[in-house]
């Protein structure tokens, strides 16, 4: 997937083969600017215009990118919905709670009742245990925790069968993140639901997620069962990012070297090569193929195998 720009195409996502299985959560993980959302975003078509992406997306029956924009449309809140970074941003300061619910369900079912619309509300909030008399407040009199709860809420409206969640837990405190982690666990099993967890939280990862995906420069660099995958990691990028987790044992902090490649134009060898303890020769110039890796059979792109 690129995007035209005056100084060139801008390559955001390469070659990208990720599956999400029915009822699992997959973490994809990575640096900022890596293409975790704007993979996210793709998946529901919600890209602007400058973009172009080739291949296909398989949902179901469907290949969401032959799909016209009304066909798309009623794809979205029925079947695939995304929490979105940041709710605060996300929710119309100027609307009710109330107000918000009665609009997406409208946008689906144009000639339902406000006063059925507002039961759906009530059923799907309490669902994720916010109280039906925040319906008649506006975003700000809500804490950032339960303004997530309702964006939640906003995307179970229809039981989608996979839910895409871009950081759902940006600007929380620690006890907040697990609390609605554990809540999309819930709801997920609840609602025979899938989940894309998009986040630098490597922990949460960890705890919450089935499969992860590690991407770098665009591309998955390494993607695997959770537990192997971390006992374990095979890519030396997954390798530094787990390095770089903060736990109780630390004494010394690391961070990985350098910085992400710049997406602009043709890439020539493995993009983390500048940054890579390991790098060889052929690294420089021949991007590695993707392997399966262990008994395990993990996906990595790497020369070392």
């Amino acid at each position: 997937m690129t995007f035209e720009t005056p100084q060139g195409a801008v390559r955001a996502v390469q070659d990208v083969d990720l599956t999400i299985d029915g009822g699992t959560i997959v973490g994809l993980v990575g640096e900022s600017g890596c293409g975790k959302s704007t993979l996210g975003r793709s998946i529901l078509r919600l890209l602007p215009e400058n973009a172009t992406v080739r291949g296909s997306i398989r949902f179901a029956e469907h290949d969401l990118l032959t799909l016209s924009p009304r066909q798309m449309r009623d794809l979205r809140g029925r079947n695939l919905a995304m929490i979105f970074q940041d709710p605060m941003t996300r929710l119309n300061p100027l609307m009710r709670i109330r107000d918000h619910f009665v609009e997406t369900i409208r946008a689906h079912d144009p000639f339902v009742r406000a006063q059925e619309a507002l039961e759906r509300a009530k059923k799907v909030l309490a669902d994720v245990r916010v109280p039906s008399d925040r319906l008649g407040m506006y975003p700000h009199e809500l804490s950032g925790g339960m303004r997530q709860r309702v964006m939640i809420a906003l995307c179970l409206l229809f039981k989608p069968a996979l839910l895409i969640a871009d950081e759902p837990t940006t600007a929380l405190d620690v006890i907040l993140e697990a609390q609605i982690l554990q809540l999309l666990q819930s709801i997920m099993h609840q609602y025979n639901m899938s989940v894309l967890l998009i986040t630098h939280n490597l922990g949460l990862v960890a705890e919450f997620a089935d499969r992860v995906a590690v991407m770098y420069a665009g591309r998955i660099a390494e993607a695997g069962a959770t537990v192997p995958l971390f006992r374990e990691p095979r890519h030396p990028y997954t390798h530094g990012l787990l390095r770089s987790v903060i736990d109780l044992q630390t004494t010394k902090l690391y961070s990985v070297p350098g910085e992400p490649p710049s997406l602009l134009g043709e890439s020539v060898g493995c993009p983390f090569y500048p940054r890579c303890e390991k790098r060889m020769a052929v690294c420089e110039t021949v991007f590695p193929e993707v392997r399966l890796v262990g008994e395990d059979r993990r996906k990595v792109a790497c020369h070392l195998y």
